[in-house]
Formats: C-alpha cells, structure tokens, sequence
C-alpha cells in the first residue's frame, strides 16, 4: 500500500499493553530467539556491502557482564572516509529521488519496525538493558519518527508561490549533502533512527554512526533499512570506537552535516572541530548536538504530594536515570519538605532492582562497568555534599552485572557538584527552597535548560512556571521523561543543545538548503531549440 495515496493525520504508536498475556507473550518468545543469536559478528556496511575490519567490537550484556550480546566490525578511519565517499558518490541519485518516494521508504521501514516490534525490543533489553516498557517505547518512538518525517517533508517539498504579473517567484528547499549521524547508547534505535531518518527523507545522504555500547541495536536497524528497499550508499553502517572514527567523520570535508547526541563534552569538542574550515570545504558544515541536562522538578505547596511523588520517582529512576531528560533535582518549600521526602524515600525503597529481562524490573542495570564505577564514586563524593537518606542495595546482582541501586540526598547547596552536574545515573537530589520564586530560580540556576516539572494546583503559579522556567520542554503535573513524536518535540538550549527539536515542526529544515528561483516571464520572443 501507498502511504502517500491516503494520507492521514500522524497517529503516535501506541505502547505495548504488558497486562495482557499474549503481549507478554509474544515479548519472552522474542527474547528466547534474540539470545539463540547471541554472538553474531555484525560487519561495516559502506556502499550496501559488507566491510572487513581489523578488530571488532564486543557488545556486552549490562545485566550480565559475562554474555556478549553480538561483535561488530570497528571501523578505521580510512573506512570513515570510505563511506563519506560512498555518502558522495550516491548523493546526486539520492537527491534528485522525488520527496514523496523518500517519504514511502520510511514508510516501509515503520512496517519493518512494527512487524519485528518484539524482537527488536529484545535486543535493546539485552545489549542496553532497557526494562521490557523502556525497550517497547524505544522502538515505537522510532516508528513515530519514520511516519512523522515522512508526512514532513511531503509538505515541506511543495513549493512557496509568490508570484507577480510578469514574473513567477519560487521558495524551495533541497538537501544539503553527506550527514553523519552519531548516535549513544541510552535511546539505542530511536535517536539513531530518528536522526538518520531525518536527514534522509530530506534527501542527505548518512553515514550512521552507532555508540560503541548499542552497536548490535544499529546493526538491527541498518537490516531494517535494508530491508525497506534503500539503495546501496545512501546509509552506511559505521560502527568504531568514537575516538578513532569521530575526528575522521567531523573533519572531513565533504561532510556537510553533524547530527550528534550524547555528552556536553564531546558535543562542544563536535563544534569546535566542524568549525574548522578544512581544503577543499565547499560549505560551513551545519551542527545539530543535543547534549544533556541536569533537569528539575518543582513542587509547589500546594501540590498533590500522591502524584508529585509517583512523577518524580518515574523519572528519575526510570531505566536507571540515564535520560538526558531524567529528572536529578527535586525542588522542594520548606514546609513540605520533610513530608515530601519520608513519602519519596519510601516510594524508592519499593522499586525492584533486577536484570533486565525480568518483567519486574523497575531499575535496571547501568549500561556498563565504566558507568557503574562513575556513577559510585559520585554518590562517595556526594556523602561530603550532603546526607544521604537512600541509598538502596544492590546485593549480589553487583557481581553478576552493572548495577547501581537508586540514592537521594538530601540538605545539599544548590551550587554543590550533586545538584549543578549532570550523572547519568540513579542518584536524586532533594534540594529546600524558601517558596516558589526561590524554587524557580533554583531550577534555572544551572547552565543546561533541556526538560523541567511543576506539580502545583495554583493557576497563578503555574502560568509564571510557563514565563519564567526556561528549559526546552516543561511538564506540569506529569513526570518530565517520554516526550512523544510531534505531540512533544524534544530539545533544550544553553549547555543542553544546539538545533531544533527532534520530532517537531522545522527539525528537518536543519538539514536543508531554501533556495529561491525569480523569472521574468515578459519575454521579447523565443529562441529556437539548438542541436547538440
């Protein structure tokens, strides 16, 4: 069927209904196939061929340290240059393909998606250990963006008409060239796919880089791409280690675009380099970074404690705190405080630690033993910074994976490292204010602005809340995480990002050129055709 012969409003995909025993199912059937494959060795994909490498790259299980989940092929950096060749060479056909035939493969590729819906969450529970919901969500947010960008730039490629007698005016838009797409771990095919779809509905051709941690997951979705028909060198599948293949992919010179989301600090080292005008650069390369946040959730007196509670356990602690839109701080009025914290404490103390796979997992693993030892040295550093009210144990899960149990402190300053820096990991901070004008400057007072929350029953308040909380995305009495496609596009400013929002209106207009075409239609007469 033609997606674009009917089409129809944007319908969000819907999340699996885990209460329902086909659904789960259908889910341990597909864990029980994906661990039948455990140890494939998944290889560089540049121009729709297979690449061999000199080494590879274990994807490790986070829940299980011992199982490798697949090996990938790690890129060099003379193949990062192969596949910006391989980026340069399929470009003219890519760009001249008609908008509303771009549009049907990402059409084709959600169908892909939904029919392998299942397993594809299985392996994102395996290789990043997402929880069964977590998984599920990730991959029907990549089927929201496949069918979102594609109705995009369907109106996006009608050209704007502006024309006067004697002459016609024409306002439109063509892509910009060769995108590299570099994609982390914590939204293993949702952010990798929304990125690489994006660019290529807009006619760019990519070069898709995976993180190191969710390698396998991108391999999943270059099969997806392949298998909706894509032609070969339009993606490139690049998996490498980000030191070895970043610098060759940022600096090239033909790469005319950077899709990138991840750390502050390898998002600033991006912008600094594709700066650098490199010989033989023909345009300014465009940066698209989203990099973080050190997100805050206010509770005003008022509020309904039952829900600011539930909120706020939901995203703080949800897939372990490792959402760049997880909320890290709690802003809380002196007279609630204590109150607010004897409910939030005991709120955690019910969570289930567990590995992923369990359908009752609640916190899961960290994605790795690096992040594990991170994650711990900062809750040792944080026992100088403040008191730690809850710190859960992990018990023996700490030997058999990446574990970190949820923590909250509390009566830490506001300018201490716990309540400024972000950690990327299940650790709270409960932070007192003196009322609502102190809360908001609290909350405003680092230098990320991507997500925020109020729980206030006040309409006084919460419209001021909507004035003066400066972050990209803001949630009033709801938890601050699971943006949807269109509905909520997702994106912060300051230290937290630079571009447009993913999943809204003019995101894709960052990966395009406008150009406008004026013709004087008063002609004296025609020439005749000429022969060649």
């Amino acid at each position: 069927m033609n997606d674009l012969a009917s089409p129809r409003p944007l319908k969000i995909e819907p999340l699996t209904d885990f209460s329902r025993p086909d659904a789960r199912q259908a889910m341990a059937s597909a864990l029980e196939q994906v661990a039948r494959e455990f140890g494939r060795t998944y290889p560089v994909v540049i121009a729709g061929r297979p690449v061999p490498t000199p080494a590879a790259i274990d994807s490790i299980n986070p829940s299980h340290r011992r199982q490798v989940v697949g090996k990938c092929g790690s890129a060099t950096a003379e193949q990062a240059r192969q596949a910006v060749e391989a980026a340069v060479a399929a470009f003219p056909m890519w760009s001249d393909t008609p908008a509303a035939k771009r549009a049907q493969y990402l059409f084709d590729a959600a169908r892909v998606m939904r029919r392998r819906r299942f397993e594809l969450a299985a392996w994102q529970l395996y290789e990043c250990g997402k929880p069964w919901r977590e998984a599920d969500a990730d991959v029907a947010e990549s089927i929201d963006y496949c069918e979102f960008y594609a109705r995009e730039m369907v109106r996006l490629a009608e050209p704007r008409r502006r024309d006067a007698p004697g002459e016609e005016n024409v306002y439109f838009y063509e892509p910009r060239g060769v995108t590299v797409v570099i994609a982390p771990w914590n939204f293993p095919m949702a952010i990798l796919c929304g990125m690489t779809t994006a660019a290529l509905v807009t006619g760019n051709t990519v070069v898709m880089k995976p993180a190191e941690q969710s390698c396998v997951v991108g391999a999943k979705l270059m099969e997806v791409f392949e298998e909706a028909g894509l032609p070969p060198g339009v993606v490139n599948f690049l998996p490498g280690v980000g030191e070895e293949v970043g610098p060759a992919l940022v600096e090239n010179p033909a790469v005319a675009v950077i899709a990138f989301t991840g750390s502050r600090h390898v998002g600033l080292s991006i912008n600094r380099q594709a700066a650098e005008p490199r010989p033989g650069q023909e345009q300014v390369k465009r940066v698209i970074a989203e990099m973080g946040g050190k997100n805050a959730v206010v509770i005003d007196e008022d509020a309904d404690l039952d829900e600011a509670v539930h909120g706020v356990v939901a995203s703080a602690f949800g897939y372990a705190g490792q959402k760049c839109s997880a909320c890290s701080r709690v802003i809380v009025p002196a007279a609630l405080h204590d109150a607010f914290l004897a409910r939030l404490v005991e709120a955690t103390r019910s969570l289930k630690v567990a590995p992923a796979e369990d359908p009752g997992c609640a916190v899961g693993p960290v994605i790795d033993d690096e992040a594990q030892s991170r994650i711990l040295r900062t809750i040792e550093q944080g026992k100088c910074q403040g008191r730690l009210v809850y710190g859960g144990d992990v018990g023996l899960l700490a030997q058999e994976g990446c574990f970190v149990a949820p923590h909250i402190f509390a009566d830490v300053d506001p300018s201490a490292p716990l309540a400024m820096e972000e950690i990327f990991g299940p650790v709270l901070t409960v932070l007192r204010s003196s009322g609502f004008a102190q809360s908001l400057e609290i909350a405003n007072g680092t230098s990320y602005a991507l997500t925020g929350g109020l729980y206030s029953r006040s309409p006084a308040h919460i419209e001021e809340a909507k004035r003066r909380f400066r972050v990209g995305n803001l949630y009033i009495n709801r938890k601050i995480t699971g943006a949807l496609v269109d509905r909520q596009p997702f994106g912060g400013f300051k230290m937290s990002g630079v571009g447009s929002k993913a999943g809204g209106p003019d995101y894709l207009l960052q990966f395009l050129l406008p150009r406008t075409i004026t013709e004087n239609t008063l002609r004296r007469g025609f020439a005749p055709p000429t022969e060649d």
